[in-house]
């Protein structure tokens, strides 16, 4: 069977990252992990072509080849996901669709033209996809009643995709996130019992990374890494050594609660394996509003603290933060921003809150008569809902603080003193006399210089060292880095280019939150006049 796997294009967004992309010289920040699982999963025997057109075109050649045609996606591919559902439809190509959004919003999918609907995990709906083929079987909902186990799911078949794109790998060690947030819908996607896979199993899979030649960074996808500490302990004490005899190739990034603070011991297990990064869930200093959405993880112990503590052990900090919960008090938005500066959290997600369907929050909603749109998981677009205080008050503190978050200046400031609180943790130095004790294997050809780098580094030091405003204390911070913490430079370099995607981005979140604010207050204007003649026509 002739499969062609193809991932939607992104809209541009947060997460794009198109102008740091474009200094390094790769085409997307991720690949289309999902996919690649997907395609471990099918017969073997089956042909496979995956086009991710965030890297690359589909072409008519790849539409001639493909008997049948998969597609998987988020929200926030929708338009793209839908409008390659018409165009295979319209070369008479048979289509199956799969993953969070066609889960989420299965009926849209099928309004789109898909003959089969995969939904949930696919380790489950997948053999009743093929069962339902080999039965000859025109269309077809395939849904899961039970999680799977996924110690059973196999290697990602890392081969199909284009290595050099993309600026990190993708791996996962478990699914679902033992919490309750009210908005989240990981919760309703893949439940409140994380499941992990075996520690061999995922070491087996950065082994098959490592052979194919990737040694960069990898971000491990799961919902909350620390889900299921007692397994994640597990995997990481055996990952230790196995990083350690090949002298460090990868470097980790993940997504974890904000109790991970209270947990030294997991810490210190994450460092002693590279992993440099983790995005923690904060949404909000007000602890009313926390109390609101059901995120008690978050109250138990003081934020700032908590990321402090978790920065001192050797973890970048990046965070997401959330406005418009209900009985939020006038102000939220710059209490977010004041925050993140006291924090000195460089890389801040701030949007606005969206009810995302099958959630607590949907469904309070709906009960509510509040729900006024789908979900568009994007910080371009207004609230889906009808919010406790003024929409045009949320907005606006929504707009001002993301112009701040995302000013140049305070942005540098804010990225030198995490990497200096950074560079006081233990752990840089202990991996750094591991690296020096450990032999890389000598099947590794050496590396060549990267020109793509040492270009990327000059344009940074050209708009951020002597066109912008910044052009100061660029130079100033650099030279201090050098001083304090001479190894954590091309990491710092690595989160200042991401200025260069910001300061583009924050533009155009305030013209089309603006331009849909205009919309609304416009609408809403209408109405009242609406109304006014009507009560004036009735009491005549």
């Amino acid at each position: 069977m002739r499969t062609l796997l193809i991932y939607p294009r992104f809209p541009q967004s947060f997460w794009s990252f198109e102008k740091t992309l474009q200094l390094i010289g790769r085409k997307a920040m991720l690949p289309p992990l999902g996919l690649v699982t997907v395609a471990a999963i099918l017969p073997q025997n089956w042909e496979f072509r995956l086009v991710d057109r965030n890297v690359t075109d589909l072409t008519e050649a790849d539409w001639n080849w493909a008997k049948l045609v998969i597609l998987s996606g988020m929200i926030v591919h929708r338009d793209d996901l839908c409008s390659l559902i018409q165009e295979a439809k319209r070369r008479n190509k048979k289509v199956a669709v799969g993953g969070p959004y066609p889960t989420s919003f299965p009926h849209e999918l099928e309004e789109a033209g898909a003959d089969y609907l995969i939904l949930d995990e696919g380790e489950i709906t997948l053999p009743m996809f093929v069962e339902a083929l080999a039965e000859g079987k025109e269309t077809g909902t395939f849904r899961a009643t039970e999680k799977p186990d996924i110690t059973q799911t196999p290697i990602p078949r890392f081969d199909l995709l284009q290595l050099e794109a993309y600026s990190e790998m993708a791996i996962q060690f478990s699914r679902g996130c033992p919490f309750q947030c009210e908005f989240c819908d990981i919760i309703v996607l893949y439940g409140r019992k994380p499941r992990t896979k075996s520690p061999q199993q995922l070491i087996a899979e950065l082994e098959r990374l490592y052979e194919l030649g990737w040694e960069r960074s990898i971000f491990m996808v799961d919902d909350n890494f620390i889900g299921n500490k007692r397994n994640v302990k597990k995997l990481l004490r055996e990952l230790a050594p196995w990083m350690e005899e090949r002298a460090y190739p990868f470097s980790f990034s993940t997504e974890a609660s904000v109790d991970l603070a209270n947990d030294e011991e997991l810490m210190d297990l994450m460092t002693d394996c590279n992993f440099n990064a983790v995005f923690l869930g904060i949404e909000t200093p007000d602890e009313s509003s926390l109390t609101v959405t059901k995120k008690y993880q978050n109250t138990r112990d003081p934020l700032a603290e908590s990321v402090e503590k978790i920065t001192r052990s050797g973890l970048r900090v990046m965070a997401g933060f959330i406005i418009g919960f209900d009985g939020e008090k006038t102000g939220a938005g710059q209490r977010i921003v004041d925050f993140v500066e006291k924090t000195s959290i460089p890389t801040a997600i701030f949007s606005m809150l969206q009810a995302l369907p099958d959630t607590g929050l949907w469904h309070r909603l709906e009960q509510e008569g509040r729900l006024r749109g789908d979900a568009n998981i994007n910080q371009t677009t207004l609230m889906n809902f009808v919010p406790t205080r003024p929409l045009e008050e949320i907005t606006r503190e929504y707009i001002d603080g993301f112009w701040q978050l995302y000013d140049a200046q305070k942005f540098l400031d804010r990225t030198y003193r995490h990497y200096r609180l950074l560079g006081t943790a233990p752990c840089h130095r202990k991996r750094r006399e591991k690296a020096k004790q450990a032999s890389k294997p000598k099947t590794k050809a050496r590396k060549s210089i990267d020109w793509q780098q040492i270009k990327a580094l000059a344009v940074i030091c050209w708009r951020q060292g002597i066109v912008r405003k910044t052009s100061f204390t660029f130079w100033w911070y650099l030279w201090q880095m050098f001083l304090h913490n001479r190894s954590g430079i091309p990491s710092y370099l690595g989160v200042c280019a991401q200025a260069e995607h910001f300061i583009e981005y924050r533009q155009l979140v305030k013209e089309r939150i603006e331009s849909q604010l205009e919309a609304y207050l416009s609408l809403q204007a209408e109405q009242t006049d609406e109304k006014i003649t009507k009560a004036f026509t009735l009491s005549q």
